[in-house]
């Protein structure tokens, strides 16, 4: 009874002051960088370990803390203690917790072949393993959630992904162009996109194997003798078997490189990502804001559980156009990256020194800094790398001593 006690009177304090500093947690993926994130966030690395991915949320797994006097709280349990005061009502009605996760990522090598569920598919799916009796940990588990998780990413560097399978044209052009997949032309012409990919991914590893063997060493040749550009899928296949000395088993996903759209995105550009449409991440910084979930289906170029025939059914197999946005204007230095759902929205603010900004906080919203500093309600000094939380309703202004560019999550009201 006692700690109940005292654990009130902290969360009283925290809703009554409206803005705290955030502390993240680290994600240590193998496909992570060594110096970006150890810089961004002043922490040192001498044993240079990956650091992929900082999370900024409520996610059970890793919830970020409020730092408060009496100590760093959880941001999860805070919410499950005073939902209403922390989320506002609306997105406590609509979501009952906080409904996106935040990141800042660092990505050195390519990332999984990877699609996402929609939110019924997830459900379904979660529902399903639940009764099946697959732990919640289990590495084949598919579903960890009930939630969907579409995405959308901002870069803070010049950044490389993978989106959607190219135009029909494209794709078979490419089937024409690759020797090694002139076989595979007769089965798109017949049965299109779908038949196509499904085949790959079925394919015995000892006909991947053949399939792939000479266009891999053909890649890495070119890339060594500077005929192939980023643009290229080559490129990125020379990469992820550069210093190899024996090629193996080779993953099927590779096959995604060359069917999918290769995209760049510069600086403060973003791009959006919903359930259905394959992706990866394969190089670069960004700002990443989801929904609240960890669901992925994956299709290759990961350690992790692979599952071919549920990544086949969530799929969205038509030519995708990747939007690449350059945000829109709404406030004197902020601009929106616009996002088709409702459990969140990513703004990039940028301010001259001495320039400010104001707003109110309609949920709770996370600011992350990633360059120069910034004053809130000028008691909060946060510099780069630093993160903070407005609670919902809070009305607060930030004033910047000298460049500075911070990014916001937050619930977008209506």
């Amino acid at each position: 009874m006692r700690y109940r006690k005292i654990r009130v009177n902290i969360t009283r304090m925290q809703i009554k002051n409206g803005v705290y500093k955030l502390k993240g947690k680290v994600m240590n993926y193998a496909w992570g960088g060594t110096s970006f994130l150890p810089g961004l966030l002043h922490i040192s690395n001498p044993e240079q370990k990956p650091f992929a991915e900082y999370w900024m949320g409520a996610y059970r797994l890793a919830a970020a803390e409020l730092v408060t006097p009496e100590g760093d709280l959880s941001l999860d349990s805070l919410i499950r203690e005073h939902p209403e005061q922390f989320l506002s009502a609306q997105a406590l009605s609509r979501f009952g917790e906080l409904p996106y996760l935040f990141k800042v990522q660092d990505v050195k090598d390519i990332l999984s072949i990877q699609v996402h569920p929609n939110k019924k598919e997830a459900e379904e799916g979660f529902d399903r393993e639940e009764a099946a009796g697959v732990p919640i940990n289990a590495p084949h588990r598919n579903y960890k959630d009930r939630n969907h998780k579409p995405e959308v990413m901002a870069a803070l560097s010049e950044f490389w992904l993978l989106h959607g399978f190219k135009a029909q044209a494209a794709i078979e052009q490419t089937l024409e162009d690759v020797p090694e997949f002139n076989i595979l032309l007769s089965l798109f012409r017949k049965e299109g996109l779908k038949a196509l990919y499904r085949f790959v991914m079925e394919m015995d590893q000892v006909d991947v194997n053949a399939m792939l063997n000479s266009l891999i060493k053909r890649e890495l040749r070119k890339k060594n003798d500077g005929e192939l550009t980023r643009e290229m899928p080559g490129w990125w296949v020379a990469k992820l078997f550069h210093g190899k000395n024996e090629i193996g088993n080779i993953d099927r996903a590779i096959f995604s490189i060359y069917f999918f759209n290769i995209v760049k995105i510069n600086p403060g550009q973003g791009i959006f990502q919903g359930p259905g449409i394959p992706h990866a991440y394969m190089e670069g910084q960004c700002i990443e804001l989801m929904a609240n979930s960890d669901n992925v289906l994956r299709a290759g170029l990961t350690p992790k559980h692979i599952d071919v025939p549920e990544l086949m059914k969530h799929t969205v197999f038509e030519s995708t156009i990747p939007n690449v946005m350059n945000g829109e204007p709404v406030l004197p230095g902020e601009t929106i990256y616009p996002c088709p759902v409702a459990d969140f929205g990513l703004a990039r603010i940028e301010l001259a020194a001495g320039g400010g900004y104001e707003n109110r906080a309609t949920s709770l919203e996370i600011l992350v800094v990633t360059e120069g500093g910034i004053l809130i309600n000028n008691s909060l000094v946060l510099k780069t790398g630093e993160a903070a939380a407005v609670l919902a309703g809070e009305d607060y202004h930030i004033r910047a001593s000298g460049h500075c560019v911070l990014f916001k999550a937050f619930v977008p009201a209506g």
